[in-house]
């Protein structure tokens, strides 16, 4: 599946279920099962590397950019979420600005229930990158693996 597709918030829609859109504003797919879209702006890092193309800086690697450097976006939450969801939302946005939020916090348990990020520890960009497992509760196998 393509996760820019508008075919989950199509079906969805037919299906009389709730769904987000990935990638830019997916509400007219489907009207009454959106809920949000997340929106990938690639500007702002074309802007640095561009900038540092141009200043003989750039260098190839990989970058992870999302809220905190403005190339991820949550818009167009629907009308009917409630109030309070709307201020958690745009309180886990600002937290995820200004560095107070992580989405990679552990403790974090695999499907054994090993763990494999501790309590309290924040996921760095090398554990990001190697995450070859499912977490506790999540059902099959991961493809390709043993």
């Amino acid at each position: 599946q393509n996760t820019d597709s508008s075919a989950v918030l199509q079906t969805a829609e037919k299906m009389g279920k709730r769904a987000f859109g990935w990638d830019s504003d997916m509400t007219a797919y489907g009207p009454k099962a959106h809920l949000g879209s997340a929106v990938i702006n690639w500007g702002p890092y074309y802007v640095k590397a561009v900038g540092e193309a141009l200043e003989g800086k750039w260098s190839t690697g990989s970058s992870w950019w999302g809220v905190k450097e403005g190339a991820i976006e949550m818009v167009n939450v629907a009308a009917d979420v409630p109030e309070d969801t709307k201020k958690r939302i745009d309180e886990i946005k600002a937290g995820l600005k200004d560095g107070s939020f992580s989405i990679w916090k552990g403790p974090i348990v695999d499907q054994a229930g090993k763990e494999m990020l501790a309590k309290d520890a924040v996921a760095d960009d090398k554990f990001l990158g190697g995450v070859m497992f499912y977490v506790k509760g999540v059902e099959g196998k991961i493809p390709g693996g043993k």
